[in-house]
C-alpha cells in the first residue's frame, strides 16, 4: 500500500489519502466538462463559451487544490490513468476551440473585407462631387 493511504498515529486517515481518494472523482468532473464542450462547440452555434470556460477554469483550481502538497509519484494508477486520459481530451478540446477561433477570425476577416468592399463601390468617390 502506498503512503498516501496510510493512518495517521491516532488511527484517522491522512489528509493526503483523502485528497487522492477524492481525485478520481474530480478528474471525472472535468472530463466530463470538457467532452460536453468539446462536443457544444461542434455543435451548437449559441454555446456559451464564456460560461464553459469558468466552469473549466473552477474544475481545473479544484484540481490544483486536490494536488497541492501531494507526490504524484505514489498516487494509484486510477488517477495515473485519469490524468492522461484527461490530458488527451483537453488537446482534443483544444483542438476544437482553435477550429471554433479559427472559424471566427475567417467570419470577422469575411465582414471586414465586405464593408471594405461597400466603401470602395463608388458610392461616396470625389468624382460624385465635383472633384477629379
Amino acid at each position: 500500500m502506498s503512503s498516501l493511504m496510510e493512518r495517521t498515529p491516532d488511527g484517522e486517515t491522512s489528509p493526503e489519502a483523502v485528497q487522492s481518494r477524492n481525485l478520481p472523482a474530480i478528474i471525472r468532473r472535468i472530463e466530463e466538462a470538457v467532452e460536453a464542450e468539446t462536443a457544444a462547440i461542434r455543435t451548437d452555434v449559441n454555446f456559451d463559451l464564456k460560461a464553459s470556460n469558468a466552469r473549466k477554469s473552477r474544475y481545473l483550481y479544484e484540481l490544483n487544490r486536490a494536488t497541492r502538497g501531494l507526490d504524484l509519484e505514489f498516487v494509484g494508477s486510477e488517477v495515473r490513468d485519469g490524468l492522461a486520459r484527461l490530458r488527451t481530451k483537453l488537446e482534443t478540446n483544444e483542438q476544437a476551440i482553435l477550429a471554433h477561433l479559427n472559424a471566427v477570425k475567417e467570419v470577422a476577416t469575411m465582414l471586414q473585407n465586405a464593408i471594405q468592399h461597400a466603401e470602395n463601390d463608388g458610392t461616396y468617390s470625389a468624382h460624385q462631387f465635383g472633384r477629379v
